[in-house]
């Protein structure tokens, strides 16, 4: 595979995100284009760059243009960027892996039927991670593909945190907390072992903070504890998820409000968060930038509930010897890095206030005896990485 190409999809229900990546004989993995395609069902809108973020295509689509239609020029557009290469292989992110898939697994019929059997427990993602999967068997099926496990990495949570106070029954039939956004969390610990490998053998907490967000506690770069439960709706309050909410609300909503099951499911998952406290936008930079009282107040709950989850995954650690903030917000957004860190200070937070204006990197002052950092992620590399080394046996 010296001279060979690996292509990573992250499909969703709106957006497809890909990386093609070369492989060179003793040197990994580089990035030759990325880019996603956006607005499917609206607004197709296809955007893809080279590594120092040159604009290589740009095109529109009808709002006609099916999944099916999308992924075809895609593969078509990758082809035409392989240089000579051959594509080897085709790595997916894929949300659920139960508790059958702990690693990445090259698709196989027999998969991709257990694959879909797991679709109740992430309705909203499971089929759209299956799709492309499908699309390609069908149209390139000599190419092998690898599916990637949101779930994976949260594999060694010990039994305590994976459990509800439920039946046993329910325990068994699989009912249990299961953690997500897990390749992000693989990167990071990955990383965290180049960066600061002190550190990264330490206690540590990881802030995937985006549209989707969540906190992983880390001992020795493994995953003990995580916000998300039994499915990407628990833990944080994310861009328009509620995040943890007492279940006897949904009942409340169910049997006084008359909303069905689907009414309930649409609320919890596109119109809470920032988007549902505001009033105004699901985007942290928008909120940021308003004046309005309720972008605020968003904002303010937002890091609130980062703060006492923090002191709870502190908890199941004994302690904290590091802190890191990855994703959309936990990258890019200084003034909520830095009053998450402000709730954090009884931990002993102390932050750099020029270094988190700067972003990337070290971010606590010299004297905090818990190191901060942000850290950029890079969750379609992963995939590649996981792709390339489970063809490699």
């Amino acid at each position: 595979m010296a001279h060979d190409a690996v292509l990573a999809l992250n499909a969703g229900s709106s957006s497809v995100k890909f990386a093609l990546f070369a492989v060179a004989a003793g040197e990994g993995l580089t990035r030759v284009a990325h880019g996603q395609i956006e607005g499917i069902g609206s607004a197709p809108h296809l955007l893809a760059r080279d590594p120092a973020g040159g604009v290589l295509e740009e095109r529109r689509f009808a709002a006609a243009a099916t999944h099916e239609d999308l992924l075809g020029i895609l593969i078509d557009f990758v082809t035409g960027h392989l240089g000579g290469r051959a594509l080897a292989a085709i790595g997916h992110r894929v949300v659920h892996g139960g508790t059958r898939f702990h690693r990445p697994e090259r698709v196989t019929a027999e998969v991709l039927e257990a694959l879909d059997a797991l679709a109740p427990l992430a309705p909203l993602h499971q089929p759209h991670n299956l799709a492309p999967i499908r699309a390609i068997a069908a149209t390139r099926p000599a190419v092998p593909q690898v599916a990637c496990f949101d779930t994976g990495f949260h594999h060694t949570m010990p039994a305590l945190a994976t459990s509800f106070a439920l039946p046993h029954a329910m325990t068994e039939a699989g009912i249990r907390r299961y953690g997500f956004h897990g390749l992000s969390y693989e990167f990071i610990a990955r990383r965290l072992r180049v960066l600061a490998p002190r550190l990264a053998a330490g206690r540590v907490i990881v802030a995937h903070l985006g549209n989707g967000a969540s906190l992983c506690a880390m001992a020795g770069g493994r995953s003990v504890d995580t916000t998300m439960g039994f499915t990407a709706l628990d833990g944080l309050m994310m861009g328009t998820r509620s995040g943890s909410l007492d279940p006897g609300v949904v009942l409340h909503l169910i049997a006084q409000r008359g909303m069905t099951a689907a009414a309930v499911e649409d609320l919890l998952y596109h119109r809470c968060g920032l988007l549902g406290v505001s009033g105004i936008s699901n985007d942290m930079r928008t909120l940021l930038d308003s004046d309005d009282p309720l972008a605020a107040a968003a904002v303010d709950l937002f890091v609130f509930r980062i703060g006492r989850e923090a002191g709870a995954l502190a908890s199941s650690l004994g302690g904290l010897d590091g802190f890191v903030f990855t994703a959309g917000i936990g990258e890019h957004a200084a003034p909520v890095r830095a009053a998450v860190c402000a709730r954090l200070g009884w931990l002993g937070v102390r932050l750099d206030p020029a270094a988190n204006a700067r972003g990337e990197g070290l971010i606590s002052a010299a004297d905090s005896p818990v190191a901060v950092w942000v850290v950029p992620t890079d969750e379609e590399a992963m995939i590649a990485r996981h792709t390339l080394e489970t063809l490699q046996g």
